[in-house]
């Protein structure tokens, strides 16, 4: 079995499960209540000046608990599932190596992932039947928005390696992204702000700001993709322990 063969296995057994219809039509409602909220937000002359876009990437609280739910979510089965119904042995023994499943799995959970935002692609649509829109801004939007969730979901698959339990799983895959996510408060503790700084640097908060204004800062990816690959590394130790045992 090539490993195309096993993503395309991993990413249909996504679908097999309710959880990816709840979680789909889930994150569209919310999403668009978010996008409703940010424009009549935004249509207040008292209100700040800015792309609705840009307050949808990043601009509030909202984009951040959604991609580490989803994340949490689209990763909790991909591994613990296998585990606890004992089909996770017969896969390893398949003429596929440890990698190669690790990889698969993480692929399927990535597109599902961008399936989840391709539904955001009308807002912009909307918006510019109304004003005109600045596509470079958006379009980096999207591209933090794909490297803070492939980040996010390399731990969502570490954690479900650790567990056998689906609930347990998401759980530490929340937590372990919320510390992710809270390593960028020490900054505004400290009072200042300065993305040369370390915690600067790891703050995604500034991060998706710059990404919001159309600032393709390639640090950001390099923090996202160093991040990703360290965690998928620590998920094939996990999985090759087992094999193992």
């Amino acid at each position: 079995m090539t490993i195309f063969a096993q993503i395309k296995r991993e990413f249909a057994a996504i679908f097999f499960s309710p959880i990816a219809y709840v979680l789909l039509v889930a994150t569209m409602v919310y999403n668009g209540i978010v996008f409703m909220l940010i424009v009549e937000f935004l249509s207040d002359p008292r209100s700040p000046h800015g792309a609705a876009m840009q307050f949808m990437f990043g601009g509030t609280n909202f984009f951040y608990l959604l991609i580490i739910a989803a994340a949490s979510f689209i990763t909790m089965r991909l591994i613990s599932q296998e585990k606890s119904s004992g089909t996770l042995e017969t896969l390893l023994t398949a003429p596929i190596g440890d990698v190669s499943v690790v990889l698969a799995k993480y692929a399927a959970a990535v597109g599902f992932y961008v399936v989840l935002w391709l539904p955001t692609l009308l807002y912009p649509m909307l918006l510019s039947r109304h004003s005109d829109i600045d596509i470079g801004p958006i379009a980096a939007g999207y591209l933090g928005t794909l490297g803070m969730g492939m980040m996010f979901l390399s731990v969502g698959l570490l954690a479900s390696a650790l567990s056998k339990n689906q609930i347990v799983a998401a759980l530490l895959s929340f937590g372990g992204n919320m510390v992710l996510f809270l390593l960028g408060v020490f900054e505004f503790i400290q009072g200042s702000q300065s993305s040369d700084s370390l915690i600067g640097y790891l703050n995604l908060w500034t991060q998706m700001e710059a990404f919001g204004r159309g600032i393709v800062d390639t640090r950001y990816l390099v923090y996202y993709g160093s991040v990703t690959v360290f965690v998928l590394f620590c998920t094939v130790q996990v999985v090759q322990m087992r094999r193992w045992r």
